[in-house]
């Protein structure tokens, strides 16, 4: 007499996470984190991000391959120098390992926009889980550091409210040598990337190369520095995350990593999977506003940070978006009479506002 098998479905619990627009779910399954493969999180050669317009067409296609995807990716020949992250990170070291006296000089409760430095678990960015086991240090953009030179007389009056920029992160951290020039240098050279890439994602996205330059002119860049405390058992780790589950606000992310770890992805499967630090590589992520404007082509993917090490970890993002005033819509060539917009015009800016609110509001709470 024959036999029949049958399969149980692994186990799923539903991740709750943070958005603008209200609360999502995602069904997550119960299996263990495993290493991600290149079919999921690809490397990208920007070798050719200057080249020729045949040549940043073909990188177009495997920015759009990519984003399609998973939304997250390695880039590698970045034109970042190797001397100007590693400035950056010992500056950073440099910072986090200082008395707390010190970096309460600039404290964010002294902010206006979040600026300067937050305490171990002063944030909560996933409002189910634990509060983020990890200090940040952050500073906004700023027209004066632009390395595009900027007429500080001429900003248009429309920018200047959007402006989240503040010298307090500079005044109080003076006693550093060099701190505030090399985490300048950093952010500079990331902008500048971030600038050559919004233009290939803009092909990717079937529209001109130029298409976003108006709307980057003053944009959303946030220099940010995270500094992950060693977990002195594996059991804290596990309860504790260094960063909860969410998606990214503004275009894109470009993510320095060291060699720790601790990256995970939430793939479209549901399954957890372990995004490693690759010398002389950032990982790129799509961010909420970029799938708003492609209708949803390309994905803002849900990541976090749990990390076992026993050692300290430092990572430094450089999160990228348009100009705050400038309300968008979703993009032409994303939709048809089959597949219309999914989402009203709004600006980067105020799309950020909402969404850091509402996580500032859930770290409130007890």
């Amino acid at each position: 007499m024959a036999t029949t098998t049958t399969t149980t479905a692994p186990e799923t619990y539903r991740l709750e996470l943070m958005s603008a627009n209200g609360t999502v779910f995602r069904d997550v399954l119960r299996t263990p984190p495993r290493d991600c493969d290149r079919s999921e999180i690809p490397m990208i050669d920007l070798s050719h991000l200057r080249g020729t317009a045949e040549q940043r067409r073909a990188l177009s296609q495997t920015f759009r391959d990519a984003a399609e995807n998973t939304g997250f990716f390695y880039i590698k020949n970045h034109g970042i120098p190797r001397e100007t992250v590693q400035a950056a990170f010992k500056q950073a070291q440099t910072f986090f390992t200082q008395p707390v006296e010190l970096k309460s000089l600039v404290a964010q409760s002294k902010s206006k926009h979040f600026n300067g430095w937050a305490e171990r678990h002063a944030t909560r960015i996933n409002p189910r889980e634990a509060r983020d086991r990890r200090e940040g240090f952050t500073f906004r953009y700023n027209p004066r550091y632009d390395p595009e030179t900027k007429d500080l007389d001429a900003i248009p009056e429309e920018v200047k409210p959007w402006l989240r920029g503040e010298e307090m992160v500079w005044d109080g951290t003076s006693h550093i040598p060099k701190f505030k020039e090399e985490m300048l240098e950093y952010w500079r050279s990331c902008l500048t990337l971030a600038r050559d890439m919004i233009q290939i994602f803009a092909m990717a996205l079937d529209c001109p190369e130029d298409y976003f330059n108006s709307v980057t002119s003053y944009p959303g860049s946030d220099g940010v520095f995270n500094y992950y405390p060693k977990n002195e058992t594996q059991q804290e780790s596990e309860m504790d995350p260094g960063l909860g589950a969410h998606t990214d606000l503004q275009c894109f992310t470009l993510l320095w990593q060291d060699n720790v770890g601790g990256l995970q992805v939430l793939t479209k499967e549901g399954q957890w999977v372990n995004v490693p630090p690759i010398e002389d590589t950032f990982v790129v992520n799509i961010g909420d506003y970029l799938m708003r404007l492609s209708n949803d082509r390309f994905k803002s993917t849900v990541h976090r940070v749990y990390s076992q090490a026993t050692v300290d970890r430092y990572s430094m993002p450089f999160f990228f978006g348009f100009n705050f005033n400038e309300k968008c819509s979703v993009l032409p060539t994303c939709v048809d009479e089959n597949n219309p917009p999914k989402y009203e015009p709004i600006s980067c800016g105020e799309w950020c506002r909402l969404r850091i609110s509402k996580t500032y509001e859930a770290s409130k709470e007890n």
